[in-house]
């Protein structure tokens, strides 16, 4: 098949637009994801420096409330270190708004699903008051600049990063002959979980051909890399298993133990055929289905192996196989894409809520936050570090049919002035050439938004 603009941006992209002209082939789609970000620029989200200040500020206030727990004062410093808390948790639902408005207006919607794509592959969930608001900043600061080059400088920017680190519990595993071993408490230890994950999830896939040992070697290899009480990124020496390990018949490390070595085992891992394999087929089922057709994750793994997971070649070795334009749209969208892509098309108001910053709150959890919870996918609460499933039958239950059905007929008309007349809405959200099911049921619905709701909720809507 031929390349089509629609379908690009339905497939590939965040969804038809009403005033955002699409790419017109493949090499457009290519050349965006590559130029400016423009996109992130119009719509900032906190990085994590600035994030490190909230961190910071809530280590503070909380020492300062803690220290002074008895005093005259202790009342007001507990609502200051509340306040700290407050704001981190209304900054997060504020940068939930901005990834919508970055994908309701961008031209590049490629780059927007990229970002998703390798946020969910690289799962935070932080732990703590403040940190546990840090998925963001860590996609804006590590993965975002990093999805174009090679794998490996992405695996080690999403394995060693703070959130991660602080997710997976890697600060506080020691090795079990490291120096700094003999003064601590005795149940502390080697803490398997990041390089479990690294390998099962991040790069070979479960069903690789590695062992238990090859887990414990590279979580050995891994003792050392930890965050500080700001949330920086610390190496610490003396918290390394002294020695070299083998990981896959590989030896590293050494004495000195040194952050080098973490990184050469990430970049060998990268380029494994089987992460080639792996991470191959998970993205082609993320654009193009849960069975997706073998010779498009061929030609990507293919891709993969002669470049040495150079990512920009693998999408474009996706994205130029005609295998990968079949009309049929098979993909149920999830739901946060779901809700993003009607607001693409209405173009509505990425600040859609006005007022006190705890009313603003409350909107966005009431049209938005309880929303996606209701329809299966919390923000930012995956069950676990291998993140959101892809598989239709995740999405397509009861309660979440029906929250969506009810998102479509109650939402739009809060955020829009006035709502279009669903005999042009169709064209609009589904392209020309509209399912004669859709079209009927827009021009007889008894009202507008019972129209959009019915345009909405059809299956040439909620797949992609």
């Amino acid at each position: 098949m031929a390349f089509d603009p629609k379908l690009a941006e339905i497939r590939f992209g965040t969804g038809l637009a009403r005033r955002i002209l699409g790419p017109d082939s493949v090499d457009q789609m290519l050349e965006r994801l590559t130029g400016p970000d423009l996109i992130a620029r119009d719509y900032p989200i906190e990085t994590f420096p600035a994030f490190q200040k909230r961190i910071i500020e809530a280590r503070e206030t909380g020492k300062a409330y803690r220290q002074a727990k008895n005093a005259a004062n202790a009342p007001e410093l507990a609502k200051i270190h509340d306040r700290v808390k407050q704001d981190a948790r209304r900054a997060q639902s504020y940068w939930m708004l901005q990834v919508l408005g970055r994908r309701s207006y961008t031209q590049d919607g490629f780059r927007e699903r990229l970002i998703a794509f390798w946020t969910d592959h690289f799962t935070v969930i932080g732990k703590g008051a403040v940190m546990r608001r840090v998925a963001q900043p860590v996609a804006e600061t590590f993965l975002r600049p990093n999805m174009t080059g090679h794998y490996a400088d992405l695996l080690i920017a999403g394995v060693t990063n703070p959130g991660m680190v602080n997710y997976l519990d890697q600060q506080f595993s020691v090795g079990p002959n490291a120096p700094a071993r003999a003064k601590m408490p005795p149940a502390r230890g080697l803490n398997e979980n990041l390089a479990r994950e690294v390998l099962e999830l991040h790069t070979l896939g479960v069903d690789a051909p590695y062992t238990q040992k090859d887990v414990r070697e590279l979580a050995e290899l891994l003792t050392g890399l930890g965050i500080d009480a700001d949330g920086a990124q610390v190496f610490r020496e003396n918290w390394a298993e002294p020695g070299s390990e083998m990981v896959l018949s590989q030896t590293y490390g050494g004495d000195p133990a040194r952050m080098d070595h973490i990184r050469s085992v990430l970049t060998d891992l990268a380029v494994h055929p089987a992460t080639a394999r792996h991470l191959s087929r998970k993205l082609a089922v993320h654009f193009l289905g849960d069975r997706p057709d073998p010779a498009v994750v061929e030609a990507m793994e293919r891709t993969w192996r002669d470049t040495r997971g150079h990512l920009l070649s693998v999408y474009r070795a996706m994205l130029t196989h005609p295998n990968a334009w079949t009309p049929e749209r098979v993909n149920v969208k999830p739901p946060f894409d779901f809700i993003s892509s009607a607001l693409r098309v209405f173009a509505a108001d990425p600040k859609p809520f006005k007022g006190k910053p705890n009313d603003v709150e409350q909107r966005i959890r009431k049209h938005f936050l309880n929303p996606l919870q209701r329809m299966g996918q919390p923000w930012e609460l995956p069950i676990g570090p291998d993140g959101w499933p892809e598989q239709d039958d995740a999405w397509v239950t009861p309660q979440g049919l029906a929250t969506r059905m009810e998102w479509a007929l109650e939402t739009p008309q809060v955020l829009l002035k006035g709502l279009p007349d669903p005999r042009e809405f169709v064209e609009m959200a589904l392209g020309p050439n509209p399912p004669e099911s859709v079209r009927f049921a827009a021009k007889a619905a008894e009202s507008r938004a019972e129209g959009i709701a019915l345009v909405l909720i059809s299956p040439a809507f909620q797949r992609r």
